[in-house]
């Protein structure tokens, strides 16, 4: 049996993941993590809230009043998992495009505000910058407006993200997160990757379905049911469904590690060595699944970067993904919401 047919078959299974997970350890891999640089590369956005009050219909047409009592502007995409990167302690480099607008200045101060390094924003006069706005009356989403440019970027603002990477020679983990609005394609990932493997630095990925196949290699893959779904064709809606995915995506891809994220069922773990476990959800009450994917990618590589196996560091990005959950809108995960989900979850 070759190599690979020996990997492809020789899966055994853990129904459930069983972690000893503690205070002490989780502390620990945030202390070893503390201050080290991870490259987040994809669609930075900003998500703009207006909040109001509706009391009557517009008389123009059938449509809702909003009486307008605050505006809120956060950190969206890949922005947001710098964000949370830096709440776990993290120095994050954010690459991403922006453009020569007021919203692009926007961002850069935000990033400020949020201890994130902008260097490696870079400004794109043909686009805009990207920004959700939702219109929210009577704590319910009315509308939502979307400004963006989904056009791939050009070779040269390729060239310029590889540049500014490759200026900071002590990056720990690089991650991949693609929206879907052009700044991730297959010659930016084969050069980033190729980039890694020349410096040793683990590649994490939260993919969308375009270029789903052309992440080679990586440390960590991690799609969520649909994307996985729509990539390879198949309802991942049985245990057994997604089982299929997993090591067909680790055959595939040919990397180390497969997460798919899987909602009110957990996540769903694929190891190159054969392993395959669950892990449950965590969240006591839902209030909004909202920016759980990105803090599930950042916790993610953050326990890895101080020290985490695979299993562990999956384990504790879950509880991570269940305190945010638990907070109306976008929010991020700061280690001592996370240590303290530890705890509430020990004493059970």
């Amino acid at each position: 049996m070759s190599q690979s047919s020996a990997f492809f078959y020789g899966f055994f299974y853990e129904k459930s993941m069983v972690m000893n997970i503690t205070e002490d350890s989780v502390r620990t891999y945030l202390t070893e993590a503390k201050g080290k640089k991870v490259a987040i590369i994809g669609d930075v956005m900003i998500d703009r809230y207006f909040w109001g009050k509706v009391t009557r219909v517009s008389p123009e047409a059938p449509v809702p009043v909003v009486d307008i009592e605050d505006e809120t502007m956060h950190l969206g995409g890949a922005a947001n998992v710098g964000f949370n990167l830096f709440s776990l302690g993290l120095t994050p480099i954010l690459c991403g495009v922006i453009g020569n607008d007021n919203t692009g200045r926007r961002m850069i101060e935000l990033c400020e505000n949020a201890g994130i390094m902008p260097d490696a924003l870079i400004v794109d006069t043909q686009r805009p910058t990207t920004v959700k706005t939702r219109v929210i009356g009577n704590n319910q989403q009315i509308t939502r407006l979307d400004r963006e440019s989904r056009e791939k970027i050009s070779i040269d603002i390729m060239e310029e993200i590889i540049r500014r990477i490759s200026q900071h020679s002590d990056i720990s983990a690089i991650i991949f997160e693609d929206y879907n609005k052009g700044v991730i394609a297959p010659e930016l990932i084969h050069r980033v990757h190729e980039y890694a493997s020349q410096h040793s630095i683990p590649v994490f990925v939260d993919p969308k379905k375009s270029f789903f196949f052309d992440y080679q290699g990586v440390y960590c893959f991690k799609p969520n049911r649909k994307e996985a779904q729509d990539a390879l064709g198949f309802a991942l809606d049985s245990a057994e469904a997604v089982e299929k995915a997993g090591k067909e995506l680790l055959l595939r891809l040919q990397c180390e590690n497969v997460l798919i994220t899987l909602g009110e069922a957990g996540m769903r773990l694929f190891e190159k060595n054969g392993r395959v476990s669950s892990v449950a959800t965590r969240a006591r009450h839902v209030a909004d699944v909202s920016g759980a994917g990105d803090t599930v990618i950042a916790t993610l590589t953050a326990m890895v970067t101080g020290g985490a196996s695979i299993q562990e560091a999956a384990a504790i990005a879950n509880y991570a993904a269940g305190v945010v959950c638990e907070e109306p809108g976008i929010v991020s995960i700061t280690p001592s919401q996370l240590v303290q989900a530890i705890i509430r979850m020990s004493d059970q």
